[in-house]
């Protein structure tokens, strides 16, 4: 039988995960179930950050069918996206693939039992190619600050510090630690909301102390796991203060957000 692994997310995984059940704080979308099937995981279980707009929250678990790996989806309700160790001691699954229901896995069923019987499922047969991009620049005129799309926080890059940033990862702090809010100072950020949840959206007061307005999308809004998704659809249903110093209120498009960010003072 696996040993079992838990991990705040897969954007941070080492050798311990290779040929173990991982149990992590991150949604289900493709992107998530990529990092966690090339990081040689033998069965995954995630969160369903809402399932939200076009399911992408738990778009992965079938994605990851392709590959032999055998996937499920604690609900977002039962356990706080961002920290495995609270799904595992929580959670209660949702969702699963066509690989987890071959081990008995259910809906209904604890986390806990379900990373037990993955423990017994066949090793994938094959690695996805690596996640293709995931960051794209939206927009940069001469004396604005630049707009960029991120499919997620392991997307980012030194050079994202000043930048306005539409982030396709969940507003959760991993394992409820501040300093996981953000790795970059950037001057504006958006994350998706994941439904909220038992999480709730605690990057934004963190974010707020550091001087960085920041906001969630509702998640029926975008899809997770997209940054241009939330450029091109989402609207605002959550902002710290600092953003709503500058006008942000639930309601507003992330794009106008963003372009309200981008066109303000050059320092704070």
């Amino acid at each position: 039988m696996s040993a079992i692994v838990t991990a705040e997310s897969v954007t941070t995984l080492g050798p311990e995960v290779r040929g173990a059940v991982l149990v992590a704080g991150s949604h289900g979308g493709v992107i998530a179930a990529c990092l966690a099937a090339r990081s040689g995981a033998r069965a995954v279980i995630l969160n369903d950050a809402g399932v939200g707009k076009d399911a992408a929250g738990i778009a992965g678990l079938a994605w990851l069918d392709a590959f032999g790996m055998a996937a499920a989806a604690v609900a977002h309700t039962s356990a706080r996206v961002g920290d495995g160790a609270d799904a595992l001691a929580r959670g209660v699954i949702t969702h699963l693939n066509g690989g987890a229901a071959a081990c008995g896995v259910v809906r209904g069923m604890s986390c806990g039992e379900a990373a037990r019987r993955l423990g017994a499922a066949p090793a994938p047969h094959s690695l996805p190619p690596p996640y293709a991009e995931g960051r794209y620049r939206i927009e940069a005129h001469p004396g604005t600050r630049e707009i960029w799309a991120l499919d997620s926080v392991g997307k980012l890059e030194a050079a994202d510090a000043g930048r306005v940033l539409l982030i396709g990862s969940h507003c959760a702090l991993h394992g409820g630690r501040a300093a996981s809010a953000l790795a970059v100072r950037a001057h504006a950020a958006v994350f998706h909301d994941a439904g909220a949840g038992a999480a709730g959206v605690t990057r934004l007061p963190v974010l707020a102390s550091w001087g960085i307005a920041a906001a969630a999308v509702a998640g029926a809004s975008a899809r997770i796991g997209d940054g241009r998704s939330i450029w091109e659809s989402g609207i605002l249903a959550h902002v710290n203060a600092v953003a709503y110093a500058h006008g942000a209120r639930p309601g507003m498009t992330a794009a106008a957000f963003a372009r309200t960010m981008a066109h303000g003072a050059r320092s704070r």
